[in-house]
């Protein structure tokens, strides 16, 4: 959450901040703001809204060569001019920007307070400029040292001050930042898409590591000022990925690019001579997962309900036990950490704060626990050091579409894998393999049915809530369906098990409730036919999203996707949904790619 640029060389740095807001805004939007030193000193501009609304407070000329940038998904104030990054000290000589929380914001505050010194927002942040002012040091990190071990808390850090105009300071624990390297030149952000266009070649800070940057290069060290050595890495996308191209939304853009993103999840992965799944990066031997008695997977948000859905799948597919829970309240209930027991920490950013801390608790009580993300050398992958990335590619839309489906396929394989070390045939392997194969050209056809999706969703939209149903994997995908509806609509939606139905969600039926139906013609067909029954003798509207085949009774309308392997069938059924969800959206005028009071990356707790 939140975004940071920051660019020290000899180019004007004003255009270079504001194009990285512009990329780093899915990821906090309520405020944003700009801090440039020049030679008469440090000139600061924020207010609340959007990058545009800082646009059209500058000054046509802004010069200068270093500088600071921030765009603001609020915690600690509200989104105000004032509560906007970046903070300054009293004097206005030192200019930080913040992503985290402070723990003890509220005590450093009142200690500051009685010693005179006056607090302009609200925000937690605004503390860390007046401890840095406070420091007598001779260099700018020296000063921020210093400063740090004062607080308790979550940060990604970005500092400059006017008494040491060559560099800027920054520093990491528990929120991403990273330097890039240019020529003659240097950057920090606190995501890879506010540098793609200006260098492919990124060092990751750990926690606890703090770093000098100046145009000539970098320095890294612990807080307590032990260098450190760090190695480069090179940023798999190039600057196009992060642009809309043809499409209105990144949104639609990236539901579109769902095909590709399933070839790139397959790639290199099927071994149809074993009628196996290849997955090295997992670091664990046949032998070792036969010791697995149980899976438990972990993740906040789609990441979640694609754990479901990977649950459902590894138990079918390998017969091990397997279920998945919210990270984000997993630590709290002190969890029975397992040595037998496989923990898979989901995470699209890689960076979800939740999900970290979950794997640092299984980590310390001695548990084994791989990663699946989308973020190269993110946190999480990087805490893990074992696991399976996505590669689907930069998503910017707030809400998840490539990524719960690469997620999904990625669960996919990981249970044909178990499956074929335990007692899945190799003719089942072969045909699960097959159904693979097919996915990218079958979800290419539910796509092509846009139109009558979209004519669909408009009938939703005068809905007061709407209900999402489904039986077993088909449930995870009616979660992920109310998930998405919810998120960029703003109308209430909530998923049930169709067979929880009567037991109290009967209740809300009413003409004016839509109810939408995973329906796939599998041995549960029947009973959720029945479902459907009850529902219209309420004389409740029914949409069903399900498998070509005779009409059924009492649906108003049917969206039909292809039919492939039964255990893959949910990753298809999936589809129709993050449509409905979009063009539900579009008719109701909202903000799709950012939906109010959500922001991309989870970074805090």
């Amino acid at each position: 959450m939140c975004g940071i640029v920051g660019y020290v060389g000899t180019r004007d740095v004003v255009p270079i901040l504001l194009e990285g807001l512009h990329r780093l805004e899915y990821r906090g939007y309520d405020s944003a703001g700009l801090a440039v030193l020049r030679s008469g000193g440090l000139k600061l501009h924020k207010g609340a809204g959007r990058v545009r609304n800082l646009e059209s407070l500058l000054p046509k000329r802004m010069k200068g060569h270093i500088g600071i940038a921030h765009t603001r998904w609020a915690t600690h104030g509200e989104p105000t001019d004032l509560n906007a990054h970046p903070h300054t000290d009293t004097s206005g000589r030192i200019a930080i920007v913040h992503n985290g929380i402070v723990e003890n914001a509220a005590a450093l505050r009142a200690r500051l307070e009685r010693d005179g010194i006056e607090f302009r927002s609200d925000t937690d942040s605004e503390v860390f400029a007046h401890l840095i002012a406070r420091v007598e040091a001779d260099t700018l990190e020296e000063r921020v040292r210093a400063a740090l071990h004062e607080v308790q808390g979550a940060y990604g850090l970005a500092v400059i001050s006017a008494e040491n105009p060559d560099r800027i300071v920054i520093a990491r624990n528990g929120s991403p930042v990273l330097i890039g390297i240019g020529e003659r030149e240097m950057l920090v952000a606190s995501d890879a898409s506010a540098l793609v266009r200006h260098t492919q070649r990124v060092v990751y800070l750990d926690d606890g590591e703090l770093a000098v940057i100046t145009s000539d290069g970098y320095q890294t060290s612990t807080l307590d000022a032990k260098p450190t050595r760090k190695e480069s890495s090179v940023i798999g996308w190039g600057g196009d990925a992060y642009e809309r191209g043809r499409f209105d939304h990144f949104m639609l853009k990236e539901i579109h690019e769902q095909p590709e993103a399933i070839q790139r999840a397959l790639r290199g992965r099927l071994d149809v001579r074993f009628q196996t799944s290849h997955l090295g990066g997992l670091r664990l031997e046949p032998r070792d997962l036969l010791e697995v008695r149980r899976v438990k997977l972990l993740g906040c948000g789609s990441a979640h309900t694609a754990g479901q859905l990977g649950a459902h799948l590894i138990e079918r597919l390998s017969r091990i036990p397997a279920d998945a829970e919210p990270a984000s309240e997993f630590r709290y209930r002190s969890p029975v950490i397992e040595k037998d027991t496989l923990y898979i920490a989901i995470s699209q950013s890689g960076e979800t704060f939740d999900t970290l801390a979950a794997v640092q608790e299984i980590q310390r009580k001695g548990g084994r626990v791989v990663g699946v993300v989308n973020g190269v050398g993110s946190t999480i992958a990087r805490e893990c050091g074992a696991g399976i990335y996505l590669r689907a590619g930069p998503e910017i839309a707030v809400v998840a579409t490539k990524t719960f489906t690469s997620m999904a396929v990625v669960f996919g394989l990981l249970a044909l894998h178990l499956g074929r070390v335990r007692d899945l045939s190799p003719s089942d392997g072969r045909r699960l393999i097959n159904g693979f194969q097919a996915l990218p050209r079958q979800v290419e056809a539910i796509l092509a049915d846009d139109k009558r999706i979209r004519d669909i969703a408009c009938e939703l939209v005068s809905s007061r809530s709407v209900l999402f149903i489904g039986r077993g994997p088909g449930y995870a995908i009616a979660q992920e369906a109310a998930l998405k509806f919810k998120e960029i609509t703003y109308l209430h939606a909530e998923a049930y098990p169709a067979s929880e139905l009567k037991h109290g969600p009967l209740a809300l039926i009413d003409p004016e409730t839509p109810t939408l139906v995973v329906l796939p013609r599998d041995d549960l067909f029947e009973k959720n036919v029945s479902t459907i029954q009850e529902i219209r003798a309420r004389r409740g509207p029914v949409v069903a999203v399900t498998h070509p085949g005779d009409p059924i009774e009492g649906v108003e309308h049917t969206i039909a996707v292809p039919k492939l392997a039964p255990e893959l069938d949910p990753i298809l059924l999936g589809i129709p949904f993050q449509l409905l969800a979009y063009h539900a959206a579009l008719a109701l005028g909202r903000d799709v790619d950012r939906p109010r009071n959500l922001a991309k990356s989870v970074t805090v707790e």
